[in-house]
């Protein structure tokens, strides 16, 4: 059943974005030099790497890190960069992820493949058995905020409560967070 409702909600959210997402990508590629997405490299389900699109909202001189990791990653934004990360539209090609199986529209936010700290964690409690999603049960209680061992905490939380009727609660909360800008950092 998760699986359909990820495939319907991403197909359905991918045609009444299609206007916004298109707007979207005409201004990255007006706004600075270099690809309309950054596909990421991700950890996803059992640790296997994937490639997750994003619009770019970073130079493409940018080192491959976490942006907290980034001494001045103001630096690094591009001119509507800000915008597009506070507002999470740049998240919104990750339906492409979804569509694909790759990802859920719930679960643990993918790692980067070089958060080691973040990997090894998650894989001692088993939530390298999950599809990583869109949102999750961390990104309502703190998303960016949270250090690394209170957002595993989160995931096995959600992982051990995982429900339809819960995935659906994180689906309204986040909602309510991107209108917010809440726990968003840069």
């Amino acid at each position: 059943m998760k699986r359909a409702f990820d495939l319907t909600v991403a197909v359905i959210a991918g045609i009444l974005l299609s206007l916004p997402l298109a707007i979207v990508a005409a201004t990255v590629l007006c706004s600075s030099k270099g690809p309309i997405l950054y596909w990421s490299d991700r950890v996803g389900r059992y640790n296997k790497t994937f490639k997750m699109p994003k619009f770019r909202t970073m130079r493409v001189d940018t080192p491959v890190v976490a942006t907290h990791l980034l001494s001045n990653p103001e630096k690094f934004l591009t001119p509507v960069g800000s915008f597009l990360r506070k507002s999470s539209l740049d998240e919104l090609p990750q339906l492409w992820s979804i569509i694909t199986g790759k990802m859920s529209i719930v679960g643990p936010r993918p790692a980067l493949f070089n958060q080691d700290d973040l990997i090894r964690l998650r894989t001692q409690y088993g939530l390298d058995q999950l599809l990583p999603g869109l949102t999750g049960w961390a990104q309502i209680n703190g998303r960016d905020e949270l250090p690394i061992p209170e957002k595993v905490k989160l995931d096995v939380e959600y992982m051990n409560r995982r429900s339809f009727l819960l995935d659906l609660k994180i689906v309204f909360y986040t909602f309510l967070k991107v209108l917010r800008k809440d726990g968003v950092a840069h």
